[in-house]
């Protein structure tokens, strides 16, 4: 009967409705890490975030796994503990993370500093070695697309496009909506510039981009792999 409903959990497209299986499932087996993970899952996909955090907090008592964290951290955000999901992005355990999981602390952290009303801080909480090679790996998808996300939010539209660009490149599998956001981007870009030539036919006006790692260009950086 568990595995029929958890199994049900994952296949509902109403997240709703896959929330109540996975509370079937937990009613029946409130020990099993598994079933405690499934379920926060449903309830942080339904928008429960309280008892998400609290079936994530279950779930990690049962199974020691530290991949809860971001979402443990996102649901402090998304219940307004700013305070809380930084110490969670923060915290000794955090940093004991593997590489994947630290990865995902860092897109919750520049969301955290977003709603913190520092624009500037979000794309710093991103950036690091994954963002200075030249070459797109797709396991970083998510990250690319954080960052670009961050840089428009910056007001960095230029490099912002850039960044969708290698998200939408990345995304093997459509996880993101990269490719429609570098479109609107490209879109966009395209207008503001017919409106300048009309405005200004001496071109006065011209984006002067910002490196925002380094003091090079990140496509000019060296792979530490193709180094080696």
């Amino acid at each position: 009967m568990v595995a029929r409903l958890l199994v049900a959990t994952s296949a509902s497209d109403d997240p709703q409705q896959a929330y109540q299986f996975a509370k079937q499932a937990q009613s029946l087996a409130a020990r099993v890490g598994v079933v405690r993970e499934t379920c926060a899952i449903a309830a942080y996909q339904a928008a429960d975030w309280t008892t998400a955090l609290a079936e994530f907090r279950a779930a990690r008592r049962l199974t020691g796994r530290s991949s809860y964290l971001p979402l443990m951290a996102d649901c402090e955000r998304a219940l307004g503990r700013l305070d809380r999901a930084l110490d969670i992005v923060t915290g000794p355990d955090a940093r004991k993370a593997d590489h994947h999981t630290q990865l995902e602390l860092r897109i919750v952290e520049s969301g955290i500093r977003r709603d913190q009303g520092l624009p500037d801080a979000a794309v710093v909480a991103l950036q690091g070695p994954e963002l200075t090679g030249g070459r797109i790996r797709p396991e970083y998808a998510r990250l690319y697309y954080a960052y670009a996300d961050a840089l428009l939010q910056a007001d960095r539209e230029e490099e912002a496009r850039a960044w969708f660009g290698r998200a939408a490149s990345a995304d093997v599998d459509d996880e993101t909506d990269a490719a429609e956001r570098y479109e609107e981007l490209d879109d966009f870009s395209f207008d503001d510039l017919g409106a300048s030539e009309e405005d200004e036919p001496d071109g006065a006006g011209n984006y002067v981009g910002v490196v925002p790692v380094g003091d090079q260009d990140l496509d000019e950086d060296v792979d530490p792999d193709d180094e080696q």
